[in-house]
């Protein structure tokens, strides 16, 4: 999973025709246990660019977006926002893989 690196970094991947980022941090222990079954999931939906956000680099960003909660995901289509799973539960690969497949139909 490409890590973003910017805020323009940001603005060009979520123009792509399909992006998922996911919001996290190294501190973070439910995104600690998603992150091995991420690279599945990438595979599984290749069609679409996977972005990891880091939290805390990128603050400033998360509040815009009202990301209270790590791990989140918001799928951007063209630009748009396509579908988010934001909340501060802990998240299943099952889950992610259901709000991917949900938003990509939109």
């Amino acid at each position: 999973m490409e890590q973003i690196t910017s805020h323009d970094h940001y603005s060009k991947v979520i123009r792509e025709k399909g992006s998922v980022l996911m919001f996290s941090a190294s501190w973070c222990p439910d995104c600690v246990v998603i992150d091995p079954v991420m690279p599945e999931l990438e595979e599984k939906h290749s069609e679409l660019g996977f972005y990891k956000v880091n939290r805390d680099d990128f603050i400033e960003l998360c509040q815009e977006l009202d990301i209270f909660g790590i791990p989140s995901f918001i799928v951007f289509k063209n630009g748009e926002e396509a579908g988010r799973f934001v909340s501060k539960d802990r998240k299943t690969k099952e889950e992610i893989d259901t709000f991917i497949q949900e938003a990509k139909q939109k």
